[in-house]
């Protein structure tokens, strides 16, 4: 028999295996062929902004009506949302790239991720294509999942997405990229407020934590600890 928690995953055709309440897992989405998604800062933050809104289980608004209301109006459905924080998924970092994005969630409630996942995408996809006068899907086939075995390997996979932008030398280091939860970790907020519920990852400070990235060589030796969390070719 099918458990009810499943029958979302096979009427939506979004994944075979199912996702877990209180797990972590990485997600990994690109766009189809590589086609840059992401060609304006504007661009990034309406994502990141998505994020935001749509880990609520209560924000019932499409994107486009929500930010044609009176600011004073948007600021209090933001508080609200957040003082009752019902949420689908917990954020623990993101990384977007033109081509593609990288996020670590915990799932909350049964099916959090893949409702929260099709929120974003779709609600982008609906913007971009507007905005570009495209039609058809922006992005390739499923997104993909790997379970995150123990807060060790969140560590070191936090690193590894902190450092996409710098693997694919858009920037010389992982600062300089406003769009990811880098900042948060390194405690700057230059791009958008807290958004990302990792302090229980976080054993030693934020001036560690960014030294920890940047040691490159420590990287590299490490990185074996996170090779069966790395899905797909993530180069560019």
């Amino acid at each position: 028999m099918v458990r009810a928690n499943e029958r979302w995953h096979i009427i939506m055709g979004t994944r075979k295996e199912i996702l877990s309440n209180s797990e972590c897992y990485h997600i990994f989405s690109r766009s189809i062929a590589k086609f840059v998604v992401f060609n304006t800062p504007a661009e990034y933050l309406r994502f990141i902004d998505l994020m935001r809104l749509y880990r609520f289980q209560n924000f019932q608004y499409r994107y486009s009506d929500f930010i044609d209301l009176e600011i004073g109006l948007q600021s209090a459905i933001r508080k609200n949302l957040e003082d009752e924080n019902e949420v689908l998924v917990k954020i623990i970092a993101y990384c977007l790239m033109p081509t593609h994005i990288h996020l670590i969630v915990q799932q909350v409630v049964d099916d959090g991720i893949s409702k929260f996942i099709a929120r974003v995408l779709n609600g982008y996809s609906r913007f971009f294509n507007t905005k570009h006068k495209r039609l058809g899907p922006l992005w390739s086939s499923r997104f993909k999942s790997v379970r995150v075995l123990d807060d060790d390997q969140m560590l070191h996979l936090t690193r590894y997405v902190h450092l996409n932008p710098t693997s694919a030398n858009i920037v010389s280091r992982p600062e300089h990229w406003q769009f990811s939860s880098y900042h948060e970790f390194i405690g700057e907020e230059k791009n958008v407020s807290e958004l990302c519920n990792f302090t229980h990852l976080m054993d030693f400070e934020s001036r560690q934590y960014k030294k920890f990235v940047e040691d490159h060589k420590s990287y590299q030796r490490d990185l074996a600890k996170i090779k069966k969390l790395i899905i797909d070719d993530y180069t560019g």
